[in-house]
């Protein structure tokens, strides 16, 4: 039996006797989109795959620094961090490349489902379907990759880094045939993992590349962006280098995008985006869509932009969008209609960068766009031309700090509707826990422009 053809606890119990495993690798991800893992004797997996296990709940009430939330409801010292239900997903079982082992994915069993990521992306994903629909999606990411390791960036203090090739230089042949070994390591990680990769190109920027991931049911193009933002830094560290997927590492260059493309079908199986006697080959559906994404990208920005550092990217002159504006292939607006036949027409939603944790990046383009479905919104006309010149009203603004967007989110009441007041809630109390932590640092900035001359 290969890893993939899993399907069902009996089939993971079967690989796992048949490979003759003393371990397996169990992994789940934070609201930060970090996998959080363990070795599990075989024994144990076993047992877990058919009753279920207890995974510490701190996962789920710390930041990415292990500092614990000071302000979550959830879990907390007045909760004392017990152990919370998590389930194995047999059919997420993959071989790892660097192991003699397999990798399963977990989820969060209630009631910490509630705030869990994947969770959150699998109720709007059960909400499509209750109205027709099966969503498809493919997310492409950008990362830095420099000729660093753990150690060295620490010593460097994150500065004087050495990208692994110097200067702007996109889709160039010329670096990735003489860096070849690299992209063939990130391509061949990515097909034994599967987390297919339908493009991959260098971009502009030093040591920056672009993964266009291939195009597949929504859960499974989040576990899969997931999977690879996190193997592909295995890969590189185990090679001598770092890849960064911050939303923005320098101000010298324009930002690491983490685009979200989505399409919906009907049940049946044909499309619901296009049709061919459409205004610009769109159904009134599609239409709605992109209407909703729209109307509720002020308001779900947080999901999108999940750090302080995402916010650098979202200004002018940055190749991102600054304001909720739409057009027909234009790269320009914040979203992006493609057009093409059944199969291909779709919704790029351009907001995202590659911090994003893509299972809540997904889930909120797909609950917006429901929105837009469910409430018959209108789509205006498109942006032709440098949308960065188009005015806006000032309620359809982007919020400009990661706080203000915490608070849109929390005070909506369309991301309640979708994700729950629990979610809503604990998601919007970490991201004033991470700008709270911001505010402490003293910045390079601040040191140049203060130190002396104040």
């Amino acid at each position: 039996m290969e890893p993939r053809d899993v399907q069902t606890i009996e089939d993971a119990i079967a690989i796992v006797e048949e490979l003759e495993l003393t371990h397996v690798k169990v992994g789940v991800f934070d609201i930060d989109g970090i996998m959080r893992g363990k070795y599990m004797s075989r024994d144990k997996f076993i047992s877990s795959l058919k009753k279920g296990f207890g995974f510490c709940d701190v996962v789920l009430g710390w930041d990415s620094d292990d500092q614990l939330y000071d302000n979550v409801k959830f879990t907390g010292w007045h909760t004392g961090y017990p152990d919370a239900p998590a389930r194995i997903i047999p059919e997420s079982c993959r071989e790892l490349p660097f192991e003699d082992t397999l990798l399963f994915l977990a989820e969060f069993a209630s009631p910490a489902d509630t705030i869990g990521p994947r969770a959150a992306l699998r109720r709007v994903v059960e909400k499509a379907k209750s109205m027709g629909f099966r969503a498809f999606a493919a997310v492409e990411l950008e990362f830095f990759v420099f000729t660093e390791t753990p150690d060295s960036v620490r010593e460097k203090g994150y500065r004087n880094l050495e990208p692994v090739a110097p200067g702007n230089f996109g889709y160039s042949v010329l670096r990735n045939s003489t860096h070849s070994e690299l992209y063939e390591m990130v391509l061949r990680t990515a097909e034994i993992m599967d987390t297919p990769i339908e493009g991959l190109h260098e971009e502009t920027g030093p040591g920056v590349l672009e993964a266009a991931l291939a195009v597949d049911e929504i859960l499974s193009a989040g576990d899969k962006a997931a999977l690879f933002k996190t193997f592909t830094k295995v890969a590189c560290q185990k090679a001598g280098y770092m890849a960064a997927f911050m939303a923005k590492w320098s101000e010298k260059y324009p930002g690491q995008s983490g685009h979200i493309h989505m399409s919906l079908q009907n049940l049946d199986g044909t499309s619901a985006f296009y049709d061919e006697s459409g205004r610009y080959t769109m159904t009134k559906t599609m239409e709605q869509f992109v209407a909703g994404c729209q109307a509720l990208m002020p308001q779900m920005l947080v999901m999108l932009a999940p750090t302080v550092n995402s916010f650098t990217r979202l200004v002018p002159g940055a190749w991102a969008p600054t304001s909720p504006t739409w057009g027909l292939e234009n790269r320009t607006t914040a979203l992006r209609v493609i057009q093409g036949g059944p199969s291909s027409q779709r919704l790029e939603h351009r907001v995202g960068a590659a911090d994003i944790n893509p299972y809540l990046g997904l889930a909120a383009v797909l609950a917006c766009g429901l929105y837009g479905i469910e409430n018959e919104l209108i789509l205006g006309e498109p942006v032709h031309g440098n949308a960065y010149e188009t005015k806006v009203s000032d309620e359809c603004k982007l919020p400009s700090t990661l706080t203000e967007a915490a608070d849109m989110f929390e005070s909506s009441s369309a991301a309640r509707e979708a994700f729950g007041d629990a979610f809503v809630e604990h998601f919007a109390a970490s991201r004033r826990w991470e700008e709270r932590e911001f505010r402490k640092a003293v910045t390079d900035w601040e040191l140049k422009r203060y130190f002396e001359i104040i």
